[in-house]
């Protein structure tokens, strides 16, 4: 159970800093990423960040092998 809180703690806190940044750089044009899907029908809008997903998901498996070397 002591490495299950510690995972949990370490996920809250990457959490809250996710947060912080999130408040800090609203400004940042995070949506305009290469890939990302936008369907617009009428008074709908659809939108799908796939590039965006595809660069958090490189940048966390990086942090995580440098966490685990």
């Amino acid at each position: 159970m002591y490495g299950l809180g510690r995972i949990l703690i370490l996920t809250g806190i990457a959490l809250i800093i996710l947060g912080l940044l999130f408040i800090v750089f609203h400004k940042l044009p995070i949506s305009k990423f290469p890939g990302d899907i936008i369907i617009k029908k009428g008074n709908f809008t659809f939108y799908f960040p796939l590039g965006l997903s595809i660069i958090a998901s490189i940048i966390l498996t990086i942090i995580m092998y440098l966490i685990r070397k």
